[in-house]
């Protein structure tokens, strides 16, 4: 598989290094041409020097061949920018960094689901760690065929979870509403926004990502085109 990262912070390296020891292809681009530099001598990647949020830069990362654009910059703005640009240019799947939580519902508003918040993320984690919780007891627990799928609800999943015509094999087991934790019922209705996690088999992974990415609704006859 191959990504492409704008963006040469500590998240984008890291990532990256983990992506090329298991085998798959990594671009970095970044405007920092010392810092492409020096990465270059310790990532067996490819790197592109300029403006990530620009069309022209982005369409030389070739996103027809690529599975996932990570815009992972330390500015949101800019990372709005260039997912924007990476989807309109038919990157199949675009991951947005926030670091401001007041950006999360505007970039909802203009298509970009795949949103990370990293101080977020962390909190929670931490805030667990104190209490004595373990988040990560959940991923020991899926083995064989499970997996775990997540998605943000748009207006149009605003239903109650029994008629999400969800796959053969998938429940959805809980969901996060304003940070708050839900174990829903089969009546219990989504709100736009609920981050919703669900256990489901292997096979269906496919299917979940194409139903619920910003690529399939935009190919949607008259869907809308922020």
């Amino acid at each position: 598989m191959r990504a492409v990262f704008v963006g040469a912070g500590a998240l984008s390296v890291t990532t990256a290094r983990r992506l090329l020891k298991r085998g798959h292809e990594v671009v970095v681009i970044d405007r920092d041409k010392v810092r492409i530099e020096e990465l270059s001598a310790e990532l067996d990647c490819g790197f592109l020097h300029g403006d990530g949020s620009t069309p022209a830069l982005l369409r030389e990362a070739d996103p027809k061949l690529t599975d996932v654009l990570f815009c992972l910059t330390g500015n949101d703005q800019t990372n709005i920018l260039a997912s924007l640009a990476g989807r309109s240019l038919g990157f199949a799947r675009v991951v947005t960094r926030i670091d401001d939580p007041e950006f999360e519902h505007l970039s909802l508003e203009l298509g970009l689901e795949d949103i990370v918040i990293p101080s977020r993320t962390i909190a929670r984690y931490l805030a667990d760690l104190f209490e004595g919780r373990d988040h990560l007891e959940i991923i020991a627990l899926i083995k064989g065929e499970a997996r775990v799928f997540s998605f943000v609800a748009r207006e149009e999943d605003e239903k109650p979870i029994a008629e999400l015509e969800l796959p053969e094999d998938s429940r959805v087991m809980f969901f996060y509403r304003d940070e708050h934790f839900t174990l829903p019922e089969p009546e219990t209705r989504l709100r736009r926004g609920d981050e919703v996690m669900i256990v489901t088999h292997s096979r269906n992974l496919e299917t979940l990502h194409a139903r619920w990415s910003s690529l399939a609704r935009r190919q949607r006859p008259g869907a809308h085109r922020p």
